[in-house]
């Protein structure tokens, strides 16, 4: 569903969208790096409002969030569209496509969320879903005056600007945050983004709701441990208690360098726990 955007201003004939770092500045007939967001006639639209092609009811770990209500089940939904362009994605028929995708209406995906037995919640998920921002926020917004126990988490790049980060906290309970490199050259050239308005992100979220942290390990990209000591000390720094997840790489989408090594992750995990007080080794 096509519905007007937040966070956008007018430049003469072009649109300036700070939704997120990019600051895309959008000629009329054009889309923003994410290809969901349209200036028309001077006014940005969002393209994928309300529109799912993915819903599930996962474990919490599988966010993962291993710490928050462990050993329970979540609503979890996804969109299409990613402001990344991730050469390993695990789900680029999602993030970078427009894939099929069916409308739900906020209080129909409510009333899902609440009448699911055995659900803590709702998690926006599996693509990235800073970008299907007004969506997330609605919704979030009408969850919490509908039944405030139930949970909301948001499963994220952390590419995107303080103040709409800031502006849909109050509504967030949990969120798992992408550390995917301490290094910017690491983002620019396999993601298509940067590193420091990720750990601005990290250092917001932290002080609002409960955060974990994933790092997925790259053979021959960011399997180091030098990044590794860095990764942990900056997380560290916040605070020890933030748990890690490091996780195992496997070849996806354009990239198909070989599975990290598993000694290799181990010593990382050993290394990582004299910063932190929680580190998980996943996808081994």
């Amino acid at each position: 569903m096509k519905k007007e955007a937040m966070f956008y201003e007018k430049l003469d004939d072009k649109i300036h969208c700070y939704l997120c770092p990019h600051n895309c500045v959008i000629e009329n007939g054009h889309i923003g790096k994410c290809n969901v967001r349209k200036h028309e006639d001077g006014v940005l639209y969002t393209l994928n409002y309300g529109e799912i092609t993915s819903a599930s009811l996962d474990s919490i770990e599988k966010k993962p969030l291993n710490y928050f209500k462990p050993n329970t089940q979540i609503f979890s939904v996804g969109s299409f569209g990613c402001n990344f362009t991730c050469e390993f994605c695990q789900n680029y028929s999602i993030s970078q496509s427009v894939a099929n995708s069916d409308y739900v209406p906020p209080e129909n995906l409510i009333e899902a969320v609440v009448t699911t037995k055995n659900n803590i919640g709702l998690a926006f998920t599996y693509n990235e879903p800073s970008i299907w921002y007004e969506y997330m926020y609605d919704t979030s917004k009408l969850l919490k005056e509908t039944d405030a126990s139930k949970s909301v988490v948001i499963v994220t790049n952390g590419y995107i600007s303080e103040e709409p980060i800031r502006e849909i906290l109050p509504y967030v309970d949990a969120m798992n945050i992408d550390l995917k490199s301490f290094s910017n050259k690491y983002y620019k050239d396999l993601c298509g983004g940067s590193l420091k308005p990720v750990l601005k992100t990290i250092e917001i979220a932290v002080k609002e709701c409960h955060v974990e942290i994933t790092t997925l390990l790259v053979s021959g990209e960011n399997d180091n441990l030098e990044e590794v000591e860095e990764i942990a000390k900056f997380l560290s720094s916040i605070n020890p208690d933030i748990p890690l997840h490091l996780s195992r790489y496997f070849p996806r989408y354009k990239l198909e360098n070989s599975p990290t090594d598993i000694n290799f992750m181990k010593k990382a995990e050993e290394l990582a726990k004299k910063y932190l007080n929680k580190v998980n080794l996943g996808n081994i």
